[in-house]
């Protein structure tokens, strides 16, 4: 095993010639809904952190090849012709060890995001990485490579070397190493997020009735997803070993009263 944790040492006094003390992790970051559409009142950020990108990128990028499948996977884009690798591709981040999934969805017409973000919307893509990053920082040795979806910006902004500045000052150590964003249709683990971020969204939608009828090929993974993890629905996020999702509640106050007092429950995985 290359990583060797040495309680003795602490983080403070690492030095570089330690690095098979210090366990280095991708994170994979996208997000769903406009944040400056105002008939989207939904926002998700996701972020996906695993060791070893390379055993789920080869596994999806061997059945893509195998299936003659080149098109994106987008949750928007769900159709009979692509629903079932949708279903592979999630199910291989079920099968692949040592993933966390973490997830942050915030109502734009709320009381928090009014009064922490105004009409910037920007400053809360930057606010809601950073508290997923923080979150996802769950070892002390541990140093992240965040690489995140990238939508265009006006040019005052510096996503990338504000969210590293950011999180490091604010974590008191070397936490993440650096940030790089990439057009998600050149990565597969990028469209992977999009599907379970897409797949939460439109939970909640449906629960707080902004989608009525809605897609049967979303419905079908929307179930797909929710089987595998064992929860019955989002409403009040959900948390397992693997996966933190977690629902802002101003958007639980959107929900029909005999659905806002409701417990999720929490089974084991399918």
């Amino acid at each position: 095993m290359f990583f060797k944790f040495n309680k003795e040492t602490k983080t403070e006094d690492l030095k570089l010639r330690d690095f098979d003390q210090i366990w280095t992790k991708f994170c994979f970051l996208d997000e769903t809904g406009s944040l400056s559409n105002i008939h989207d009142p939904f926002f998700t950020v996701g972020i996906l952190k695993l060791s070893q990108p390379y055993y789920l990128m080869s596994k999806i990028d061997y059945e893509r090849r195998k299936r003659s499948f080149y098109d994106e996977m987008k949750f928007n884009k769900l159709s009979k012709k692509n629903l079932e690798f949708a279903k592979f591709a999630i199910g291989a981040l079920f099968d692949t060890r040592s993933t966390y999934f973490y997830s942050y969805s915030v109502d734009k017409d709320g009381d928090y995001f009014k009064r922490e973000f105004g009409s910037d919307p920007w400053r809360a893509y930057e606010s809601l990485t950073l508290r997923l990053i923080k979150d996802a920082v769950l070892a002390p040795k541990e140093i992240l490579i965040l690489i995140a979806d990238y939508a265009p910006a006006p040019p005052h902004i510096r996503y990338e070397v504000s969210v590293k500045k950011e999180t490091n000052h604010l974590l008191g150590r070397l936490a993440l190493a650096g940030v790089c964003r990439f057009d998600s249709r050149s990565n597969d683990l990028l469209q992977l997020v999009d599907l379970v971020i897409g797949t939460i969204s439109y939970d909640l939608k449906s629960l707080c009735g902004v989608i009525n009828g809605g897609s049967q090929y979303k419905k079908d993974l929307c179930g797909f997803l929710k089987n595998n993890l064992g929860a019955v629905d989002f409403k009040n996020g959900f948390r397992n070993r693997n996966f933190n999702i977690f629902v802002d509640k101003d958007m639980k106050a959107r929900l029909p009263l005999d659905l806002s007092s409701g417990q999720n429950e929490k089974r084991p995985s399918t």
